[in-house]
């Protein structure tokens, strides 16, 4: 199969809108694959490259090679070169992965490079999101739509169900929950406030929200396996969650949590440093310097049973049959409107042990793999800044011909990143943005523009947006050394000037404050 074939796929996929013909347009493609292309295509029409980390991002595709006439790319040709690129490592990496996707790109057509762009920078938005794709590979393979979407939550690799749908090697009643074989967690909605989440769940149980690494631990007798959110195996870099496995009172079980560095008096340290934590290689000075703590909050699996279509409450009972009191994450149960009260209280006391807030629990709802179903309902403060635009990025897939992706700027009227009165940058973000939204900053960025090239347009400061995020956290990519966390626009806001922004002392105030409540330091404000 032509790599041309997924591009003009993908490409009529973004200009059509109903879900029915984007669906048929899917099915068609998957149809045209090889067995040994099927996983690749049905990644690449995700927008997931096999390649997880090929370590090419917008850098590498400046300056990129007039596009070919002529299609003769082949499916699997594409994916062994961006194979190349993944291996490539150590000293000179960069240019030799500039190198691998430069032949690429010269051998490319013109809508073959916008795949390409797309996929490797994680913007391919041509509307086959993952629900449509999976209706697609039933509608191609001929089965049913929810046989497929079990097998792929239980599975958590859509690739490789299309495979076995389509290629005829396994069928689909071979994906089961298999201890050490990681699945995808089941996600949880937001709300403003306990009473908006209460109101969807009904009865429930409130539970402390986390910010750590989600870990999915598998415990088959000895043998441990543990799994992040993404489906990673970290098991060699987390020996406190191992140990925490083998200390159960089960011989097997899949059971969901979270892994945290916590200060001495319990309280959580910024997420950057788990995270950090959690990818170093080093385990023994990690360990010793920031060691992890886990906590478990709902099970899968226990002792040969599967619980994941159990009822919260029977899950929970499954969980603390397993493990030890210490290792559970707080909970408190509401049962109706009279408990609210103590509810609040009991949320109020996480965010004063510097968590980031609860997660509302239906005591009814079963577990709901790779869904953000209305069974878990997340509840937090939202914090809000006022930043400036400072550059656009051209869209792709569905996005193509609107300006999406934000630069944003905190005011710098101290010049300490460069001339008094500036901006500088705190990060990008497209999230939060609907199709009015992109509509009318397209038009209204661009007759702000002072500089434009392929990919990037810049624009005279003079834009603010409301951008609500998670936190701020330290980056050595940005010039002030900070940057959003999770950041999503809420609103444009050109009623507004300039100089009405949020300084970069303020951000710096946010994460001064985090990291003194990490610390059990106390920072007047």
């Amino acid at each position: 199969m032509l790599f041309a074939e997924v591009a003009a796929a993908s490409e009529a996929v973004a200009l059509t809108s109903g879900r029915r013909a984007k669906t048929e347009l899917l099915a068609a493609c998957l149809r045209a694959a090889d067995p040994a292309e099927l996983p690749v295509v049905a990644g690449w029409l995700a927008g997931q490259p096999r390649q997880r980390r090929t370590g090419i991002g917008w850098a590498s595709l400046r300056g990129m090679p007039p596009p070919a006439e002529h299609a003769t790319l082949g499916v699997l040709e594409v994916d062994a070169h961006l194979d190349e690129a993944a291996a490539v490592t150590g000293s000179g990496a960069v240019r030799a992965r500039r190198g691998v996707l430069a032949r690429v790109l010269a051998a490319a057509t013109a809508p073959e490079q916008r795949l390409l762009a797309g996929l490797l920078t994680g913007e391919l938005r041509q509307g086959a999101q993952a629900g449509v794709l999976l209706e697609a590979v039933a509608v191609a393979a001929g089965v049913r739509a929810d046989a497929v979407r079990r097998a792929v939550t239980l599975s958590g690799d859509l690739p490789a169900v299309a495979a076995a749908a389509l290629g005829g090697r396994l069928g689909l009643d071979a994906f089961r929950l298999a201890v050490g074989r990681p699945l995808a967690p089941m996600l949880a909605q937001s709300a403003p406030d306990l009473a908006t989440a209460l109101g969807r769940t009904g009865p429930a149980a409130v539970e402390w929200k986390l910010d750590g690494v989600r870990v999915q631990i598998h415990r088959d007798g000895h043998d441990v396996a543990v799994f992040t959110r993404t489906l990673d195996d970290i098991t060699d870099r987390v020996p406190e969650v191992v140990e925490a496995a083998r200390s159960l009172h089960a011989g097997s079980a899949v059971l969901d949590g979270e892994v945290l560095a916590l200060q001495p008096d319990g309280r959580p340290r910024p997420f950057q440093v788990t995270s950090s934590r959690t990818a170093r290689r080093d385990v023994a000075p990690a360990r010793a310097e920031i060691p992890l703590t886990t906590v478990l909050f709902d099970a899968l699996h226990v002792d040969g049973v599967d619980v994941l279509d159990d009822d919260g409450q029977r899950r929970r009972a499954a969980l603390e049959q397993a493990a030890a009191k210490e290792l559970l994450v707080p909970r408190y149960v509401v049962h109706g409107e009279a408990d609210l009260t103590g509810a609040q209280a009991f949320a109020a006391g996480a965010l004063s042990r510097g968590h980031e807030g609860v997660v509302v629990k239906a005591l009814s709802a079963p577990y709901a793999m790779g869904r953000r179903g209305a069974g878990w309902v997340k509840v937090k403060p939202r914090i809000t800044l006022d930043l400036v635009v400072l550059a656009a990025e051209w869209g792709h897939g569905r996005r193509s011909g609107w300006l999406s992706n934000l630069h944003l700027g905190a005011r710098d009227p101290g010049g300490a990143y460069g001339p008094p009165g500036g901006f500088v940058m705190l990060g990008k973000t497209f999230k939060g943005l609907t199709d009015a939204m992109l509509a009318w900053q397209t038009e209204y960025l661009t007759s702000l523009s002072s500089r434009t090239d392929r990919w990037v347009v810049e624009v005279r400061p003079e834009l603010v947006v409301e951008i609500a995020f998670d936190g701020v956290q330290s980056s050595p990519r940005y010039p002030a050394g900070l940057a959003l966390r999770f950041a999503r626009v809420l609103a444009h806001r050109p009623d507004k000037g300039a100089g009405e922004a949020d300084t970069i002392d303020t951000v710096r105030g946010y994460h001064v404050a985090a990291e003194a409540a990490s610390d059990g330091r106390h920072v007047g404000t």
